[in-house]
């Protein structure tokens, strides 16, 4: 195998099929990144198992040359070494050379390196995903809806289908959620481009903050393939493969209050800017509790005291105040992670009571909620 490709081109891929290496694995070989070369471009993989990732580099595109001299073959490289010889190399191209005793040389201006390469044939091959069931949707959409529920997963490994976040495809509506069973994160989105459906989808939040990184904003779509226990997120040059958790999500809609008894619409940033004052005496071990409490008109105060250190009160003037009086305890973290995911000017927070869950959408939206547990201290 042989070929010459230009320096940044290779490491902006090393980079991208790196996130799916681990240097834990019980297959030694995953701890390499696989290498294809072919007549139309180079492949490289990464892979541990629970996410694959394929980044395709082209000979060439829209008449920019980016490998050439190329003669086919395969191997893997040892991911520990391989990124960083590439990233500290002199000169714009890399020489690529493989022997038939799996030598590797790599050359760029006068830096040589040699090194011991691994047989691609024994690579694991990766689960095929049948992508007549996909669907396509916009790259920045995605990327939004992953951010506005990622968060929210459980970090705990005592109930692992809860460290996903659930999808479904139903009526031509996309939808995520996430929880931890003391918050819920959910965002809606109207894919009108497909008939397919699906529930039960359940993907790692691991493979989705990883989805996350690489997605290229240039690129427009992304589409998505699901099968029985893969999803793959497919762009022109990447494909990204997730195995999906096992074990039925439950139930989320019927926590969702159908009625509130306060409702309060403030604008989003004196909100955070407010309680991330208040949560400066909000100690993290007793949870990171900050008080609200309604003050008549529309004013709120916002509390937060620790005996050790000491107390904070802020009065906030917000938009409006219907309904009840309220008095409430709540984890400023799950707060602010809320308000911050939402990204609207304005929201909107429904309140039934001071012990049951309270909503927050943006203020002109249904697409995206946020579900709070209160904590008790009143």
């Amino acid at each position: 195998m042989k070929f010459i490709i230009q320096r940044d081109t290779l490491i902006s891929s090393v980079q991208d099929v790196m996130k799916a290496v681990s240097p834990r694995t019980a297959i030694p070989i995953l701890t390499g990144i696989k290498l294809v070369a072919k007549q139309h471009g180079i492949t490289l993989t990464g892979s541990d198992s629970d996410i694959s990732i394929e980044s395709y580099i082209p000979a060439e595109s829209d008449g920019i040359v980016y490998v050439e001299d190329i003669e086919e073959g395969s191997i893997v490289l040892q991911a520990r070494y391989f990124p960083d010889i590439i990233r500290k190399l002199p000169e714009k191209t890399v020489e690529i050379h493989v022997d038939d005793q799996l030598k590797v040389t790599i050359r760029s201006g006068n830096a040589e390196y040699n090194l011991n390469g691994l047989d691609a044939e024994e690579y694991p091959q990766l689960p095929q995903v049948n992508t007549d069931d996909s669907f396509d949707m916009p790259i920045d959409l995605l990327k939004g809806m992953i951010k506005q529920t990622v968060f929210a997963v459980s970090t705990m490994e005592t109930r692992p289908i809860l460290t996903g976040v659930n999808i479904s495809l139903e009526n031509g509506e996309l939808h995520f959620t996430a929880t931890d069973s003391h918050r819920l994160a959910s965002r809606k989105l109207p894919i009108s481009s497909t008939s397919l459906s699906f529930s039960n989808i359940v993907v790692p939040g691991k493979s989705l903050n990883e989805l996350n990184k690489i997605l290229n904003d240039n690129e427009e779509t992304v589409e998505i393939s699901v099968t029985n226990n893969q999803i793959l997120f497919r762009t022109k040059h990447l494909n990204f493969l997730s195995r999906l958790l096992d074990g039925t999500y439950p139930e989320t809609s019927r926590l969702i209050p159908e009625q509130s008894k306060t409702t309060i619409k403030a604008h989003t940033k004196n909100l955070i800017h407010t309680i991330d004052r208040a949560s400066l005496l909000a100690r993290e071990e007793s949870g990171n509790i900050v008080r609200l409490a309604t003050k008549g008109g529309e004013l709120l105060e916002i509390t937060s005291n620790s005996p050790e250190i000491g107390q904070v009160t802020e009065d906030l003037n917000v938009h409006a105040i219907d309904g009840e009086e309220l008095k409430i305890s709540f984890n400023s973290k799950y707060m602010l992670d809320a308000l911050r995911a939402i990204d609207a000017e304005d929201v909107r927070i429904e309140f039934t009571g001071a012990m049951r869950p309270f909503i927050i959408r943006p203020e002109n939206g249904e697409a995206i909620l946020q579900l709070i547990l209160p904590v008790r201290t009143y």
